[in-house]
């Protein structure tokens, strides 16, 4: 009965491993994109930035885990993955426009503008999540 339990372990392994890259991966290219570095605030105690990014992160495992409960397999899900960390950087870029010096105030401490693009990085990654169920 244990051995059945453990049949998948195989299959969440790969799957988990393969999560675990891809937010990885997430991480180092959204905070290259951003102007204001993450995690130096972060050590420093900004709690704008610890928002802005957590949320951002969470709105890109939102369509991660619907990648990884969808796909058909590794490859379909790292593809998804890859469209999921896009529509975030998108998501970054629309977030700007009507609050042009974002970066700049989210550096500065202010939690208006991190809440601002940590939320809507969470609404766009939940849309996204939903879009995947194919």
């Amino acid at each position: 009965m244990i051995l059945q339990s453990l049949a998948g372990l195989p299959a969440f392994l790969v799957y988990f491993c393969t999560g675990l890259v891809a937010i990885v991966a997430y991480l180092l290219v959204y905070t290259r994109i951003t102007p204001h570095n993450e995690f130096q605030l972060i050590r420093d105690d900004d709690p704008a930035a610890a928002i802005a990014l957590g949320l951002s992160l969470l709105g890109f495992v939102a369509p991660l885990v619907s990648a990884i409960a969808h796909s058909a397999n590794v490859l379909d899900c790292l593809i998804w993955a890859t469209i999921a960390l896009i529509v975030q950087i998108i998501v970054f870029f629309i977030v700007k426009l009507p609050v042009p010096n974002l970066s700049a105030r989210i550096a500065d401490g202010e939690l208006a503008p991190a809440i601002w693009l940590g939320l809507s990085s969470l609404a766009a990654g939940l849309l996204n999540a939903a879009c995947m169920i194919y």
